[in-house]
C-alpha cells in the first residue's frame, strides 16, 4: 500500500492488534527467559572452565619442579624400599670385595716388606715375616667376603641402609622447590573448598560432569530462543494478507531482535581450549606420568572482546575496539530504533533524511554479517593452526607417550548472534516491502 489513506487504515488499531500484541508478547517473554537461561549458564560454564585451567594449568604441572620432584622421589624412594640383591648381585659384589681385600693385603705386605732404615722398622718387619703368613691370609679372603656380605644382605642392616639412602632423598628433595608451590597450594585450597572435594581426581570428574549438564542445557535455551524467531518469521508468512497487522508484528518483531543482539553480544561466542591430555614415560621401571595438563585457555563474547581492545596500551588496538563497539553494537541499536520510527510516525517524520538514512541507507556501515564471516574464519584458522601443531606434541614410542587434545569450539552465543543478522536482513527486507512511504 502507498496512498496515505491506505497508510492511515493500516495504523487502525483495534482487538486484533492487541491480541497479536499480547500472544507475541507470551512468545518475546519466552524468548528473553531462554536468552537470559543462555547468557547466565554461559557465564557458569566460562568460570568452570577457567578454574579447571588454573588448576590444571601446565605452569603447576609439567613445568613446576615440584611436581618434578615429587614424581622422582617417589620412584627413587620406591626403587630403594623394594630393592633386594639378587644371587647373581651378590656373587658379583662378593667378587667386588674379595678384589679389594686381596689388593688391600698386597699393598699392606709391600708396605711392611719395603727397605726399612730405622731398627723399629726393621724390628716391625722381622716380626710380621716370622708371625703372618700373606699367602694363609689370602686364602681366607673368600670367606671374609662371604661374611661381609652376609652381614650386610641381613634384615637390619638392609632396614639401616634403606633409611640411610630415603633420608638422603628426602633431604635433597627439601633443598630442590620453585616458587609455585605456595600459589598452588593456595589455588588449590580455594577450588578445593569451592566445589566441595579433596583431591584433584574428584576436582576433574566433578567439573566435567558439570561442564556436560551445561553444555547440554545452554543448546537447549539457543534451541529454544532461535525458535521463537522463526515462528515470529513463519506469522509473516501467515499474515501477509493481514495488512493492517504488519506495522504491529514488525514493531514486535523488531524486539525480538534486540534480545537476540543482547543476548549474541554478551554471550561467549568462542573457545580456544588446547590440553596436554596425558604425557607419561618410565623412569627406573616405574611410570612417571603427567594428566591434564592445560596449555592454553581462553573464552570470549563479542562485548568482552570489546572490552579486551579498548582497555589496551596501545591505540590501535583501542581504535579497533571503538570500531566494533560502533559498528556491530551501537548502530544495529540505532538502526532497528529508526525503522521502528519510520513505520509509527507520521510522513513527515518518517521521511526525514536522517531517519530514512538511518532505516535504510546505513545498512553498508552495520558491519554485523562482516562480523559472523569474520569470527567463522578466526574459528577456522585458530582451529587448523591448533590441531597442527598439537599433532606434532603427539609422542608414541617406547620411550614416551603424548596425547593432546584440542577443544575449541563455536559456543552458542555465535548462533545466536548469526540469527540476529539473518533475521535483521529478513526485517529489512520486509521494512521496504511494507513501508507506505516511497523508498527508492
Amino acid at each position: 500500500m502507498t496512498t496515505q489513506s491506505q497508510h492511515r487504515e493500516t495504523k487502525k488499531f483495534g482487538l486484533p492488534h492487541i491480541l497479536l500484541i499480547l500472544g507475541l508478547s507470551v512468545l518475546l517473554c519466552g524468548e528473553v527467559y531462554f536468552g537470559y537461561r543462555l547468557h547466565a549458564l554461559s557465564a557458569e560454564q566460562e568460570q568452570i572452565k577457567e578454574d579447571y585451567s588454573m588448576e590444571n594449568n601446565i605452569t603447576f604441572g609439567l613445568f613446576s619442579v615440584d611436581q618434578w620432584r615429587d614424581r622422582i622421589t617417589d620412584v627413587v624412594n620406591h626403587q630403594v624400599t623394594d630393592f633386594n640383591m639378587t644371587r647373581a648381585q651378590k656373587r658379583a659384589l662378593q667378587r667386588q670385595v674379595e678384589q679389594a681385600l686381596h689388593g688391600l693385603i698386597n699393598k699392606t705386605v709391600a708396605e711392611i716388606n719395603k727397605p726399612q732404615k730405622s731398627i723399629g722398622g726393621k724390628l716391625k718387619k722381622l716380626a710380621f715375616n716370622t708371625m703372618v703368613n700373606a699367602d694363609s691370609i689370602q686364602a681366607l679372603v673368600p670367606s671374609f667376603s662371604k661374611t661381609i656380605i652376609d652381614k650386610v644382605n641381613s634384615p637390619s642392616s638392609t632396614k639401616r641402609l634403606k633409611n640411610i639412602a630415603t633420608s638422603k632423598i628426602d633431604q635433597l628433595a627439601k633443598q630442590t622447590y620453585d616458587n609455585t608451590f605456595e600459589t598452588n597450594s593456595q589455588v588449590d585450597k580455594y577450588l578445593y573448598n569451592k566445589y566441595h572435594v579433596s583431591d584433584p581426581v574428584e576436582f576433574n570428574k566433578r567439573v566435567s560432569s558439570q561442564l556436560a549438564a551445561i553444555r547440554q542445557v545452554t543448546y537447549n535455551y539457543a534451541y529454544a530462543m532461535l525458535g521463537c524467531v522463526v515462528f515470529a518469521l513463519a506469522l509473516w508468512l501467515l499474515m501477509r494478507k493481514q495488512v493492517h497487522l504488519q506495522s504491529t508484528l514488525f514493531i514486535m518483531s523488531l524486539l525480538f531482535a534486540l534480545v537476540m543482539l543482547a543476548v549474541g553480544i554478551t554471550t561467549t561466542i568462542i573457545e580456544v581450549d588446547a590440553r596436554l591430555q596425558t604425557l607419561s614415560f618410565e623412569l627406573m621401571g616405574q611410570k612417571v606420568a603427567f594428566e591434564n595438563q592445560e596449555l592454553f585457555f581462553q573464552s570470549k563474547s563479542i562485548l568482552s572482546i570489546v572490552s579486551t581492545l579498548i582497555a589496551q596500551s596501545k591505540p590501535d588496538a583501542v581504535v579497533v575496539g571503538v570500531l566494533i563497539m560502533l559498528f556491530i553494537i551501537i548502530l544495529p541499536v540505532v538502526r532497528m530504533v529508526a525503522k521502528g520510527i519510520h513505520l509509527l510516525s507520521s510522513k513527515e517524520f518518517a521521511e526525514n533524511k536522517v531517519v530514512r538514512y538511518l532505516a535504510f541507507e546505513s545498512g553498508k556501515w552495520d558491519m554485523a554479517d562482516v562480523m559472523i564471516v569474520g569470527i567463522l574464519m578466526t574459528y577456522i584458522g585458530l582451529n587448523g593452526i591448533l590441531k597442527s601443531q598439537l599433532s606434532n606434541l603427539n609422542i608414541h614410542n617406547s620411550f614416551m607417550n603424548t596425547t593432546t587434545v584440542n577443544d575449541t569450539s563455536l559456543q552458542p552465543g555465535y548462533f545466536i548472534f548469526a540469527g540476529y543478522v539473518i533475521f535483521a536482513l529478513t526485517l529489512s527486507y520486509i521494512l521496504k516491502r511494507i513501508t507506505p512511504y516511497d523508498v527508492k
